[in-house]
């Protein structure tokens, strides 16, 4: 035991007597590529929020019956960009190209999907703009990896940290935008993208400290919930519970995607025909139930606020969840996570209703979870997002919630579902 432990030792002061080999030009070339690339994902996020809230406030300026004339045209404009200018891809793209194309995402199609979205967006549409910035800020990396002649995992990684400056600029969250980064482009091979996690962070960190400057963004969270205090374990169970009736909900939504997606690649036509259909359906829906319009960032605290009825709560949920589903298989261009967390809180606030004996704060926040991780397949970032995102201090019922959530997900999850159904060269 002596000679063992002997030996240990001797090891160990071994080791330590190894000359260090560290190459700072090498170390802080690769931390200033990292840092450069969040200043640039936060500068485009600012310049891009900043636009959008110029739109968003002329257009909204529409309203009553002409908020379905204003929608059908931006709808129609929207489509009419990505005919001539180039179909920027969805989520699902940007997937594709992580895993099967070595880290590459083409910035090309940049114009299209900004111009588009801003529109898609500002309108009404039940989008965010957490994709267009994704694949904006994704691409960006890439195109900063080319020019330093990065290859590989290298080239990979500051590829995702490009689309983890987009994630953190818009939720205001460095953890939790480093984490959906990885945690988005695949649930099965997530593991393989954790290498990317440090440049992940690092661009965050710059992404939110430039994106904060120039939209003056302050420290808190964004949706204010009412006040929680544990009462005891069955907390946990109650957000299990929870969770288990967000995630039907969640099915629900991705077999209604499934629906109206077959019923639009029926139609044969053109793309702007179809944004066209899409923004007539959606402006309809917004003249009736003006809170589904947009994407929720103000909405969800419209809802929190006001005292809506239960009929009218689900009828907000319906319609609400249709909104998302016409705009997503329409071909209007935008990201859903938002909006799923809108369709979480509708939902909490159904169930409080009916069970008044359950934390209200609870009650949505295990929705929020439940629901967006049966979506994304994002237990991780999906807990982190919403923790800071809510001012929710209690930690453990969220994970419980988003990780019911993720195991109770369809296996034909509806994002990167069909990726490994297909040959890839």
């Amino acid at each position: 035991m002596k000679l063992k432990r002997r030996r240990q030792i001797v090891s160990y002061s071994s080791i330590l007597d190894q000359p260090l080999k560290f190459t700072p030009f090498v170390f802080n070339r690769t931390f200033l590529l990292w840092a450069l690339l969040g200043l640039m994902g936060g500068l485009i996020a600012g310049i891009y929020w900043i636009v959008l809230e110029f739109l968003i406030h002329k257009i909204a300026f529409f309203e009553g019956w002409l908020v379905i004339p204003t929608m059908a045209i931006c709808g129609l404009l929207a489509g009419l960009i990505i005919h001539y200018i180039g179909d920027p891809g969805e989520i699902d793209l940007i997937v594709d190209n992580i895993r099967f194309n070595k880290g590459k995402l083409d910035p090309k199609n940049n114009p299209s999907m900004i111009l588009s979205s801003l529109l898609c967006v500002a309108s009404g549409g039940s989008l965010g703009p957490e994709a267009p910035l994704v694949q904006v800020t994704g691409s960006t990396g890439t195109w900063l990896g080319k020019i330093f002649r990065l290859k590989g995992e290298e080239l990979r990684s500051l590829s995702i940290a490009g689309m983890a400056s987009g994630f953190t600029a818009l939720f205001g969250a460095p953890l939790g935008g480093s984490l959906f980064s990885l945690e988005i482009l695949h649930h099965k091979h997530a593991v393989e993208y954790y290498k990317a996690i440090i440049p992940a962070l690092v661009a965050s960190c710059f992404s939110y400290v430039i994106f904060a400057l120039i939209i003056h963004l302050g420290l808190g969270a964004t949706w204010s919930l009412p006040a929680y205090e544990y009462s005891g374990t069955f907390d946990f169970g109650i957000a299990v519970l929870l969770a288990i009736v967000a995630t039907i909900v969640g099915w629900v939504f991705i077999y209604c995607i499934k629906f109206l997606k077959s019923l639009f690649k029926k139609v044969k036509t053109a793309i702007y025909i179809k944004t066209l259909i899409g923004g007539i359906l959606l402006g309809v829906i917004s003249f009736y139930f003006p809170l589904t319009r947009y994407f929720g960032h103000e909405e969800i605290n419209s809802l929190l606020n006001t005292n809506f009825s239960v009929n009218a709560l689900f009828l907000i949920l319906i319609f609400k969840i249709l909104a998302i589903a016409i705009t997503v298989t329409s071909g209007w261009r935008g990201g859903f996570i938002i909006p799923l967390f809108f369709v979480g809180t509708t939902l909490g606030l159904i169930i409080h209703h009916y069970f008044p004996s359950i934390n209200v704060s609870l009650a949505i926040i295990s929705c929020m979870a439940g629901i967006n991780a049966c979506v994304t397949r994002t237990p991780m970032s999906t807990t982190i997002l919403l923790a800071t995102l809510t001012g929710f201090s209690y930690f453990i019922p969220i994970l419980f919630a988003s990780l019911t959530g993720y195991f109770l997900a369809p296996r034909t999850a509806f994002i990167g579902a069909q990726m490994d159904k297909k040959k890839r060269n």
